[in-house]
């Protein structure tokens, strides 16, 4: 066997425990027939974690994110909490351990599967063969900037008011994430702002623009202001390979992109921090939220908490053989014709979570066989 390694699991709300309780099933496959095993915790994030402890997200759970090598978060937030006050919204757990955990760098990729292509609502040839990946900066911006709040100014009178504001050592760590993975893709970065009004923005340009020549002057590097990178994503996406933005941008742009794919079920992410000690803190999630309109009723999509896991695999655990057997498993059971509810097409045979997790055990097998 090998070495464990510490994996944090945080179902969350709605959706979340279903589809990670399939994730559950795939670390079982691994430890039974490849000899690859976790020591798995488990610990409650968002509303789940409200409903328990108070808060969305408890000082217990984030010792135990701290300590792990890597942390696969379900899906946060719903319905039944939304009158709370906004500092104990579910939303805020996960900002929180995002903040806590240093975890600057959140890369979302945008594939089309090919057994998928016809399911995006652009054009098959347009969406056909994406590979895009977006690197959105994640623990600074107008998300996290201060002074932020409401005011009274009398009379009926109110303001309301948040601070766009970066740092050098800010930009540049997210850059070197980008420039990074470019330099494993295709050489190409496009950096996307809003420097023709804001001066936060120039100052994200002037420095990708140092960081790149400094540091690596074999990455092409583009620029675009976010407005037209929006249009360009849904003209011709394929012109891009690797995106990178602040934080509010990379939110908005990433939910884009993720559409061009058909459905929001299908896309993971990866959270990265900075290397302390010969560790990267990691946290693993899927793009989709946690849907409480079908939680419980067997309907869930599986498959990108599956892909967050091969990710994981992947970028925290560098097992490539692993991730690739996992992805090559949720590729051919799109190619045998099985889809969920949410990706459902014309002559498709529409399958049930628990089916869906049976088909991807079943996958494995034979491709280990």
């Amino acid at each position: 066997m090998t070495a464990n390694k510490k994996l944090l699991m945080l179902p969350g709300d709605g959706i979340g425990p279903e589809v990670m309780a399939v994730v559950a099933r795939v670390i079982e496959w691994f430890g039974k027939r490849r000899q690859i095993s976790f020591d798995v915790e488990e610990g409650l994030i968002g509303g789940a974690s409200y409903d328990a402890h108070g808060t969305p997200l408890s000082d217990g759970t984030l010792e135990q994110a701290m300590a792990a090598d890597a942390v696969l978060l379900g899906a946060v937030g719903g319905p039944k909490w939304d009158d709370l006050e906004f500092s104990l919204k579910p939303e805020r757990g996960l900002l929180k351990i995002r903040k806590e955990m240093g975890l600057f760098a959140n890369l979302r990729p945008a594939v089309v599967f090919p057994a998928l292509a016809e399911a995006s609502t652009l054009k098959t040839e347009i969406v056909s063969g994406l590979d895009i990946m977006i690197v959105r900066e994640l623990t600074g911006g107008i998300y996290f900037g201060e002074p932020r709040g409401i005011e009274d100014l009398g009379n009926g009178e109110r303001r309301g008011f948040n601070t766009l504001v970066y740092t050098t050592s800010e930009i540049r760590r997210v850059g070197r994430v980008a420039f990074e993975l470019a330099q494993k893709r295709d050489r190409r970065l496009c950096s996307v702002d809003k420097a023709n009004v804001m001066e936060s923005t120039v100052l994200w340009r002037e420095e990708m623009i140092k960081l790149g020549a400094e540091e690596y002057p074999d990455v092409e590097l583009s620029h675009l202001y976010v407005d037209n990178a929006a249009m360009q994503l849904v003209r011709d996406p394929k012109q891009f390979d690797v995106m990178v933005t602040t934080n509010m941008f990379g939110d908005i742009l990433s939910d884009c992109a993720a559409m061009l794919t058909g459905s929001l079920g299908m896309l993971p992410s990866a959270s990265l921090g900075a290397e302390k000690d010969g560790r990267i803190p990691a946290l693993y999630e899927p793009v989709h939220g946690s849907a409480p309109d079908i939680a419980g009723k067997d309907m869930a999509n599986p498959l990108a908490t599956l892909s967050s896991f091969s990710m994981m695999l992947r970028y925290s655990f560098d097992l490539q053989a692993e991730a690739d057997l996992v992805d090559q498993a949720v590729t051919n059971i799109l190619a045998g014709g099985m889809r969920t509810a949410d990706i459902m097409q014309p002559g498709k045979a529409k399958v049930s979570t628990s089916v869906l997790s049976d088909a991807i055990i079943g996958e494995l097998d034979k491709l280990s066989a």
